[in-house]
């Protein structure tokens, strides 16, 4: 890695940082008020909308350790690094959304149907308020996010500032949704609104919790690098004078910005063993000043009968920065 990419990734992560503390304070001032309000007037939507901010705040405390934990050097235990710590606790943060979110406004909103709530002008008036508030702040802590994905290069690639977009954009969508319940249940009369109005915070956020899970998932289990840049590995590999072809590129992305390369491939005949290691150690260089992200690259040669097995540092494999 460059020394201009890796003074990069601090300045970026400290960033994001930013961003999450930033959420992470609006989401523990509106759990608060939400509870508080919608224990005292009985409000099934904004109960609701207390659980996600609660379940919103806890994520934070998981991103804030993905974004520590994942900065952390190789070691002989982990030699490919701590990258995909961000995608663990991404993964967790999703499984919050689900549980502490989803589910508990799910349950508030059956829990209305069944039972009904009785609900005061005052109490209206106080929970509209609240949400009126919330959807102020959480308005805010939403566009830091989205000013900061535009200036990222990585954008939404980062699971963390990604989490925090989803949550706040789920935050805003899902305040409108319980004002609109509580609107509707105070014209009419009739529960069934903010009832309505919770189940489909519920819905929300557990397709949103869905999203981020599956995204997280493909990571942890080992996803592929970006089609185009593996494109771009294999055209410069192909286009090496001593590379006749290349016969697998096989690539999986072990961080946010590291990328682990495998390719196999034939070399044109006639190169003797010691002009094969130097061939190897050149393109392996090439290809680590040319693509900042791969930062482990691992090269073999197919011919063995043509070209003598070569076991060096370039042909089994080592850091791409070396």
């Amino acid at each position: 890695m460059s020394g201009t990419e890796s003074e990069k990734r601090p300045e970026a992560d400290r960033r994001t940082r930013v961003t999450v503390l930033v959420a992470l304070a609006a989401n523990l001032v509106i759990a608060v008020a939400k509870a508080v309000g919608g224990v005292a007037v009985g409000s099934p939507a904004l109960l609701s909308e207390a659980a996600h901010s609660v379940a919103d705040s806890f994520n934070e405390v998981f991103l804030l350790a993905a974004l520590r934990r994942s900065r952390r050097p190789p070691d002989e235990r982990h030699p490919f690094g701590y990258g995909k710590e961000r995608f663990f606790w991404a993964l967790l943060a999703a499984v919050g959304i689900f549980v502490m979110g989803g589910c508990f406004s799910v349950f508030q909103g059956i829990e209305a149907l069944r039972n009904g709530a009785e609900e005061k002008l005052s109490g209206y008036v106080a929970g509209l308020i609240v949400l009126g508030v919330a959807f102020c702040a959480e308005g805010i802590s939403l566009i830091r996010a989205l000013h900061q994905v535009r200036r990222e290069q990585r954008g939404l690639r980062d699971p963390a500032l990604r989490t925090v977009v989803a949550e706040d954009g789920t935050a805003v969508l899902g305040v409108l949704l319980a004002i609109a319940g509580m609107a509707l249940h105070m014209i009419t009369g009739q529960v069934a609104w903010e009832a309505s109005a919770s189940l489909a915070i519920g819905a929300l956020l557990v397709f949103v919790a869905y999203r981020l899970g599956a995204d997280a998932r493909d990571q942890l289990i080992g996803e592929a690098a970006d089609p185009e840049l593996s494109r771009r590995i294999r055209a410069q590999l192909a286009a090496e004078s001593e590379i006749d072809s290349v016969e697998a590129l096989l690539t999986m992305r072990t961080g946010l910005e590291s990328t682990l390369v495998a390719a196999r491939v034939d070399l044109v005949p006639g190169l003797d063993s010691e002009r094969v290691e130097e061939v190897l150690v050149r393109i392996k260089r090439s290809l680590a000043r040319t693509f900042s992200e791969a930062d482990q690259i691992f090269l073999d040669v197919t011919d063995r009968s043509a070209h003598e097995a070569v076991e060096s540092p370039a042909a089994t494999g080592e850091r791409g920065g070396a």
